[in-house]
């Protein structure tokens, strides 16, 4: 690809460069964005020829791949100039991502509004995108404040701040806009989310003035639990999520944090957080309390070497996601390391000490990729004893450049280790339930073993937080069934226990476990994957219960 089309480029003059590139770009045969891609990551040895080259493409070009080509140049080798021509080319089938990563640099808005325009499923975005493109800084308001209840995408955040651009309107409007305020603060959490991508909130140039100005006017927003839980998220998201990694300068970021722990320490604040509520109330209640310390914690460094801590965070009262994050000098290390999947929950890192350091190496899953690791990878590290040092070095899987070692003190890295192994304030009832069961079967193989079940979970439903569920698969020893891509046949059970009443954990554990020794768990759970023969073979049905 850099070989076609480097020499073209070099071309003084645009018009003959311009048509060679449109027939190399259709001799080349390549779909249009891995086309684009590519010619984004060229670096022509004559930048000016080069430009005026895409220029030429913009203005002349007749076809899809041709002018990508054009615009895929001008995200390194843009000007102010283009802007309108990427304008209104990126309104074009094929052409939008192409226009607003070139538009990124030039006109951060207008990138925003080409990205939005082309998320057409996005209902709600509909008169934010209207408002913003007539610049009456009023209407964006009232559009924003149209999102308050709608859960935009997480990728949708950076873009939906930038499109309005949040940091001129919260200059433009007072403090006390409490709606204005809760907005800012819902985009700002929902950037730092890392999930299948890079946290947005890096690239959203204005975060930390954003920050900064929201929460200055933090004591604005009235005590409720919806607030507290925002604001909570927030210090979350500082203490040891991605936006604790921004460019801060000293002290900004402990500053802020100090002032939250602050804010919500006073009568008002901690009045809501004594105010369970009932039915969704309780749980966003039960969350604030179970975190409500967490952010504002803070270890001091002892002796030369850095400072290694463990966090546990739930990352949101009504997800079952929960993340095991290591700080270095209290810093969140992995989100630098890894950008496209968030750090693995703490029942495959704590509960089976995966991260002691013992007398032979370790390699030991940090983070994994959100869709699956045999697609995106994973981050590896091999933990060693070393003296009377930890050392984490051996990466793999790391997004960036192979990471350094990092040495600690043996002792103090010891007793973080047991304090984070016995630290389960994170957790709550369902997850707890599901710990112990795990626990349980670990310890006991023959509760699996004597019913022929292979692989057994048991976690907390993903979207109902509060619902223990229990899965596994069946292997028939004789191999009745018939293959299954190259194996032997399996059924796929999933075991929806039922509410707690109030039941403590250990109670609920201990009962079922009970039933996987006293009877076959498939005949209680839920068939819903798996070879049909196989299920008929044996009597058994899909139900939809």
């Amino acid at each position: 690809m850099a070989a076609a089309l480097l020499p073209l480029l070099a071309d003084p003059d645009p018009v003959r460069a311009a048509e060679a590139v449109h027939r190399e770009a259709a001799d080349l045969l390549m779909p249009h964005r891995i086309l684009h891609g590519h010619a984004a990551r060229l670096f022509p040895p004559d930048e000016d020829a080069a430009r005026r080259t895409a220029r030429q493409l913009l203005r002349t070009g007749t076809t899809v791949a041709a002018v990508g080509v054009g615009m895929a140049l001008l995200i390194r080798l843009g000007e102010a100039e283009d802007a309108p021509y990427l304008k209104a080319l990126g309104m074009l089938r094929g052409l939008g991502s192409t226009a607003a990563a070139a538009l990124d640099r030039l006109d951060r808005q207008a990138a925003a509004l080409l990205v939005l325009s082309g998320r057409t499923s996005c209902e709600p975005l509909e008169p934010l995108r209207a408002a913003a493109a007539t610049g009456d800084a009023g209407a964006v308001r009232t559009a924003l404040l149209t999102l308050e209840q709608e859960p935009s995408p997480a990728s949708s955040a950076r873009r939906i701040a930038q499109a309005a651009d949040l940091h001129g309107l919260l200059h433009a409007h007072p403090e006390d806009d409490a709606e204005l305020l809760a907005v800012a603060l819902r985009l700002l959490h929902s950037m730092s989310r890392q999930l299948d991508h890079r946290a947005d909130v890096f690239d959203y140039g204005p975060a930390v003035a954003v920050y900064e100005r929201v929460l200055a006017a933090a004591d604005r927003l009235p005590p409720t639990l919806a607030h507290h839980t925002l604001l909570l998220s927030t210090a979350l998201d500082l203490h040891s999520g991605p936006a604790a990694l921004l460019d801060w300068g000293p002290g900004r970021r402990e500053a802020l944090l100090d002032g939250l722990d602050r804010l919500l320490a006073g009568p008002p604040w901690a009045a809501v957080r004594a105010d369970g509520g009932k039915g969704t109330e309780a749980v966003r209640a039960d969350w604030v309390r179970r975190n409500a310390g967490l952010p504002f914690t803070r270890t001091a460094a002892v002796g030369p070497l850095p400072r290694w801590e463990v966090a546990v965070v739930q990352t949101d009262a009504a997800t079952s996601a929960v993340e095991t994050r290591i700080l270095v000098d209290g810093l969140p290390l992995l989100p630098a390391l890894f950008e496209v999947g968030p750090c693995v929950r703490p029942e495959l890192l704590l509960d089976n000490g995966r991260l002691r350091a013992g007398p032979r190496p370790r390699e030991v899953r940090l983070a994994s990729a959100y869709c699956d690791e045999r697609c995106c990878g994973a981050l590896y590290v091999t933990i060693r004893r070393e003296g009377t040092e930890v050392v984490w070095d051996g990466w793999r899987g790391a997004s960036a450049p192979q990471p350094p070692a990092y040495r600690f003190d043996a002792a103090a890295y010891d007793a973080e280790v047991e304090r984070a192994e016995r630290d389960h304030s994170w957790s709550w009832p369902a997850r707890s339930t599901a710990r112990l069961i795990s626990t349980g079967l670990w310890e006991r193989p023959d509760l699996l073993s004597r019913w022929d079940i292979e692989r057994c979970w048991a976690l907390t439903d993903w979207h109902d937080p509060q619902t223990t569920l229990i899965q596994f698969s069946f292997v028939p020893p004789d191999g009745d069934g018939g293959p299954r891509q190259g194996g032997p046949a399996r059924l796929f059970f999933e075991w929806y226990l039922p509410d707690d009443d109030g039941i403590p954990p250990q109670d609920r554990a201990a009962a079922v476990l009970e039933q996987f020794a006293g009877s076959d768990p498939k005949g209680i759970a839920r068939l819903h994957e798996g070879s049909r023969a196989l299920a008929e073979s044996l009597g058994l049905n899909w139900r939809t219960d």
